[in-house]
């Protein structure tokens, strides 16, 4: 009778685990001793299951434990039911959580230059934005910057052009948006401020009931697949085309000492598994946009454009903006110059490319 002793060693999921085997012609035995899992608790500042935003961490999630064999887990804590919605940076900063699903736009209080990297005013396209994060640079200001938060982001999807937002009254002049209370956020709160609007953040589930009682006049969202939803229409019935956030950036953010205390190939898990789910985002808001356009019509809800006044101020307060923001800081500064010389070189191409082809069609 031939037999055969073997031990096999491997890291899974911070433990090891144990292969022996005793093998013979009549019988095989195998015993496997695998050491706890690793568990990453990672909270949203999205209801549970919320469509797109937050089924988008639910794939997230399951992908991982999917490629892991169970061993990497995931656990999604929906906003306010561990950390509130909008406290999720600093929790994870301080390691009371491992992780995030978030916008970087939220944290422009914290520094300056987190607002152009969420997506800015009249700057990159969706595909631009994701572009110049992967190959412009980007990922590397964004990375060092976090760093001295003690934080690793990573692309976490992207709400592609947004639309202008909801108003309760129409939009005819420049002077309308005068003494208007407004839910926006990041660098387009601070341009609105400028033509006279007060900008107001506030998490999703805040919005409706604001509208309703008279605490905002208007609010920005996303786009017709997410605001139909939310049901903004039934009080705010004005609905304007976008401006502000041409190609948003959401991020999946974790702990940078946890993370790099992760095995590397869950590291990489994560990494990849990260911008599927970022491009996966991106190409259901187009699906599901292009679907819940035709349903405005059901709701008599007219598209309407911003007056051409409108326009050039909110344009020139964005110029002020970032010459203000440059000179108080030079996070912002080293941001900004890298952004716009990319925008520089892509803007041309956008325009020869897709511009034209768009016109064409």
């Amino acid at each position: 009778m031939n037999r055969r002793e073997f031990l096999i060693s491997t890291s899974v999921a911070g433990g090891v685990v144990l292969i022996g085997g005793c093998q013979s012609e009549n019988q095989k035995s195998v015993n496997i001793i695998k050491k706890e899992k690793i568990v990453l608790n990672l909270a949203t500042s999205w209801p549970a299951h919320f469509p797109i935003l937050g089924t988008a961490v639910d794939y997230f999630a399951k992908k991982i434990d999917e490629l892991s064999g169970g061993a990497l887990n995931i656990k999604i804590h929906a906003k306010n039911s561990l950390i509130p919605a909008l406290e999720v940076f600093d929790a994870t900063s301080r390691g009371l959580i491992d992780g995030f699903h978030s916008g970087p736009y939220y944290w422009k209080g914290k520094n300056s230059a987190f607002g152009l990297i969420g997506g800015f005013p009249f700057g990159f396209t969706q595909n631009e934005m994701s572009a110049y994060l992967m190959f412009g640079g980007g990922y590397e200001l964004w990375r060092e910057l976090y760093a001295k938060h003690n934080l690793m982001p990573f692309m976490g999807g992207g709400t592609d052009i947004q639309m202008g937002g909801w108003y309760k009254k129409p939009i005819n002049s420049l002077h309308d948006l005068n003494g208007l209370k407004m839910r926006i956020p990041g660098i387009a709160g601070e341009v609105v401020s400028k033509v006279g609007v007060s900008p107001i953040l506030l998490p999703a589930g805040e919005i409706y009931q604001a509208l309703e009682r008279g605490i905002i006049d208007a609010t920005e969202w996303v786009g017709p697949a997410l605001d139909l939803m939310m049901k903004f229409y039934q009080v705010a019935p004005y609905y304007y085309t976008g401006w502000h956030e041409p190609g948003s950036m959401l991020e999946f953010t974790f702990n940078k000492a946890t993370f790099e205390k992760l095995p590397k190939e869950f590291q990489t898990m994560i990494e990849m598994t990260s911008h599927e789910s970022h491009s996966r985002m991106v190409y259901e808001m187009q699906t599901k946009n292009s679907q819940s356009l035709e349903k405005l019509n059901e709701f008599k809800i007219e598209i309407k454009e911003y007056p051409l006044d409108v326009m050039n101020g909110v344009k020139k307060a964005f110029l002020d903006v970032i010459d203000e923001q440059c000179s108080k800081s030079g996070d912002f500064k080293k941001v900004w110059e890298s952004c716009e010389k990319f925008l520089d070189i892509n803007r041309k191409w956008t325009k020869i490319g897709l511009h034209n082809y768009l016109n064409i069609r």
